[in-house]
């Protein structure tokens, strides 16, 4: 299976962009697929997550209500809405997939977990 992750760009604070994950080939039923991102010097924080199964969304604190996890089996796509951006979220943002469980742990940041698959990353810059 392969992540392909796109969307990212330059945009003012307030601004909106919305990242797409679009997967191929084979995966596991089951699975979830995850958000995350990793500013300059700062260590990757898991930011959002979405499971296959039953759709159950989870996000970190600091993007509730302004970030929007959703997907599209049809197009194998995961997109994540991104409103009222801010300085502090320019990043290098990623999606991940591997079962529910080790996404949920991994988005969440209670372990180190080596996820399966990666996409590679997209810029996502936020002007002031």
């Amino acid at each position: 299976v392969q992540l392909q992750a796109s969307g990212g760009g330059l945009v003012q604070a307030g601004g909106s962009l919305r990242l797409s994950c679009a997967r191929s080939g084979f995966i596991e039923d089951d699975y979830a697929i995850g958000w995350f991102r990793q500013a300059p010097g700062k260590e990757r924080e898991g930011v959002s997550c979405i499971s296959s199964r039953d759709g159950t969304t989870y996000y970190t604190d600091s993007v509730k209500g302004r970030f929007t996890i959703s997907s599209d089996a049809a197009k194998n796509t995961v997109y994540l809405q991104m409103n009222s951006l801010k300085p502090e979220d320019t990043a290098v943002y990623y999606c991940a997939a591997d079962t529910i469980s080790r996404i949920k742990v991994a988005t969440m940041g209670l372990f180190s977990v080596d996820l399966a698959v990666w996409g590679q990353g997209t810029l996502v810059t936020v002007s002031s």
